[in-house]
């Protein structure tokens, strides 16, 4: 695996691949992996020829007071955990690669719709940095295929309808979440948690299986499942910031003839943010 850190460097390996008539695959992540990161790598590697990955901590996607600069970066540890899941290129600019002329003057991408709510309004901005840097990396490295984690679905969504609306020849896998044995989605903020704080994540998870299972049942009043599960996170010590239960497909407030939904939750652990979701598919009727 070769590690670039300049566009020019990362266009000359992509072209000597393409000469080679490889199909190029590509993983966007900020580092600090973990196996739902090697996951991703893996199904590029069985889908794609050579495999690009980057690491980059993407300023424009953080707001104010978030973890922009205490979050974590472990090089030498990722790069380790790329090459053993098969990847081929790291791309590992800096900040003045991806935003030579500052990050005030940068042309911008917004996605309406599915970036609006839940993450979009706990964190405003954040979408917009999110799809800004994604149609960056996309034009630097022209994938043919690229893959995401379905554990930030919101984001996947957003980067799904970015794809369609600009018209983009990139075919985007959503791949499954990665968790922990006890349930807990793996993530890099995970690892942010006390001992105490680690052993009671997993309730956020559980709550979302438990509306599931409602819902399977027949269950159709969303608002009477939201309250009693926010309830919960409240008496278990997390702080909710929002719990829905929306359309699977296209991200609206879910109908009671919708059959495929999607549970989502996002809360906080102490200082830790932490979210989730879970897609119930029921049967028709």
């Amino acid at each position: 695996m070769t590690t670039v850190k300049t566009l020019r460097e990362l266009r000359a390996a992509i072209a000597q691949a393409r000469a080679e008539g490889k199909q190029i695959g590509l993983v966007p992540t900020m580092g600090n992996l973990h196996a739902g990161h090697v996951s991703l790598v893996e199904i590029a590697a069985q889908r794609a020829d050579f495999v690009v990955a980057s690491i980059f901590v993407n300023p424009l996607q953080f707001g104010a007071g978030e973890d922009l600069d205490k979050y974590p970066r472990t090089l030498a540890a990722d790069q380790e955990k790329l090459l053993a899941a098969g990847c081929h290129l790291l791309f590992h600019p800096d900040v003045a690669e991806i935003y030579p002329h500052g990050m005030g003057d940068q042309t911008r991408v917004s996605v309406p719709g599915v970036s609006e709510g839940l993450c979009g309004a706990s964190r405003p901005g954040h979408f917009e940095g999110v799809a800004t840097v994604v149609t960056k990396l996309f034009n630097m490295v022209q994938p043919d295929l690229a893959v995401f984690g379905e554990k930030d679905y919101q984001q996947l969504a957003v980067i799904r309808a970015l794809v369609q609306d600009l018209n983009m020849p990139i075919q985007i896998i959503g791949a499954s979440t990665q968790r922990a044995e006890d349930g807990l989605a793996l993530s890099s903020r995970n690892g942010y948690l006390n001992a105490d704080q680690r052993a009671l994540a997993p309730m956020l998870y559980r709550g979302l299986q438990a509306i599931a299972e409602e819902l399977r049942r027949g269950a159709r009043d969303y608002q009477r499942l939201i309250g009693q599960a926010q309830a919960q996170q409240k008496d278990a010590g997390f702080q909710p910031d929002y719990l829905e239960i929306r359309n699977a497909v296209n991200l609206r407030p879910a109908q009671v003839d919708d059959r495929h939904l999607v549970i989502l939750t996002a809360a906080h652990l102490g200082s830790t943010r932490l979210i989730d979701n879970l897609v119930v598919e029921l049967p028709g009727q």
